[in-house]
């Protein structure tokens, strides 16, 4: 428990940014199966479902919920799976 009242602010702003990066990761997480799975199907729409994958990836790096290395890694293995369906 928190005592001073700086600490109750800082437990509170830690709340509701912990809650604000889950909502983050799982739409990022959410993209990238659902852009697997078109892909897999090979879907026309997975070049559309890519752009949306870079999109969430990115955002989630701009607000520093993973690192930009991270971003990097994740936008590349995607890439990577998208090439490999388009051969």
């Amino acid at each position: 428990m928190p005592i001073t009242k700086s600490a109750t602010k800082a437990a509170k702003r830690s709340l509701i940014f912990q809650k604000r990066n889950n909502e983050f990761k799982l739409r990022m997480k959410m993209a990238i199966k659902k852009f697997l799975k078109s892909a897999s199907k090979w879907d026309t729409l997975a070049k559309e479902e890519l752009s949306n994958v870079y999109k969430f990836i990115d955002k989630c790096a701009k607000v520093w919920v993973i690192k930009k290395n991270t971003a990097a890694r994740k936008k590349s293995r995607v890439a990577k799976a998208f090439a490999k369906i388009q051969k």
